[in-house]
């Protein structure tokens, strides 16, 4: 069966899905970019919420993920996950950037939803290339829906129409190569 894949143009907090991702710092405390732009739509839940994780876990490590309530999103849960901070790729940066995408993907199955949305990980102020973001995000989630029944549906929210297009782009090859 083809992995079920959309990509939108659009803010993240809006979307009607089980699942929304949230490209994090390692605080989990709020930040800027998307991380803000959830975390100021969710309201105070969703800090008091990351602050209990914090409490209990500690910092969330790059390439790890975490779930928590969504607040006042429409969504039913925050999967909180930090990409790496892009050094020229000689780091490690896009074996981290795949794991982050796997253990959102794993976290949302272990929890029964269905539907998830991803904004592009580590593409703003971690200044992760997004051509090869976008690479790495695509192939990874078109992999894992491959091989698993959950979750059903996944969607690419990007904040720009560049972005989105980008994302459609490599989509529109990969489901061309199955």
């Amino acid at each position: 069966m083809r992995p079920q894949i959309d990509v939108v143009h659009g803010d993240i907090t809006t979307v009607h899905v089980d699942v929304i991702v949230n490209a994090a710092n390692s605080s989990l405390l709020g930040g800027g970019g998307v991380d803000g732009a959830i975390h100021r739509a969710a309201g105070p839940r969703l800090l008091e919420a990351c602050k209990v994780v914090r409490q209990q876990q500690g910092e969330c490590p790059p390439g790890h993920a975490v779930i928590t309530l969504a607040g006042d999103l429409p969504a039913k849960a925050v999967i909180h996950t930090v990409g790496p901070v892009w050094h020229g790729g000689d780091r490690h940066e896009a074996e981290i950037l795949e794991q982050a995408y796997r253990n959102c993907l794993r976290l949302a199955a272990d929890n029964g939803y269905k539907t998830m949305a991803f904004p592009a990980i580590s593409t703003g102020v971690y200044g992760y290339p997004k051509e090869a973001a976008a690479a790495i995000a695509v192939n990874t989630v078109y992999h894992y829906l491959s091989l698993k029944p959950m979750p059903e549906k996944v969607i690419f929210v990007c904040f720009d129409e560049e972005t989105a297009d980008l994302y459609q782009r490599l989509l529109t090859e990969r489901s061309q190569a199955f």
